[in-house]
């Protein structure tokens, strides 16, 4: 399953501007990453978003309405979390996971 073109464009809409922004291709979605870390995914298979939100945030992120941690072949990837369709649908909300992946993925080293 392809990811939604819709949504992957939005997001570059709100990121875009942001120094050091790369797009790839990964998870089966389109990642967009800020000097080399990956900040936030439109995601391909169930849609929605990957946020990278940091562990220090993770419990906070996790009590918002449409998330769940980030599974990857069983085990939680823990520092991420998926954000369902719905509760990124509206501008607002959609603005918020994407700065919060771009403000997480600002705080670690370029690679």
């Amino acid at each position: 399953m392809a990811y939604d073109e819709e949504l992957a464009n939005r997001v570059r809409e709100l990121a875009g501007k942001e120094k050091g922004l790369t797009e790839q291709r990964m998870f089966g979605g389109l990642a967009m990453l800020i000097n080399g870390n990956m900040a936030v995914a439109v995601r391909g298979k169930g849609g929605g978003l990957l946020v990278r939100v940091g562990e220090a945030q993770r419990e906070a992120a996790l009590a918002e309405k449409g998330t769940d941690e980030m599974m990857m072949r069983g085990k939680a990837m823990r520092g991420w979390i998926t954000v369902e369709p719905s509760a990124c649908a509206k501008q607002a909300d959609l603005r918020r996971w994407v700065t919060r992946g771009v403000s997480f993925a600002r705080t670690l080293p370029p690679k």
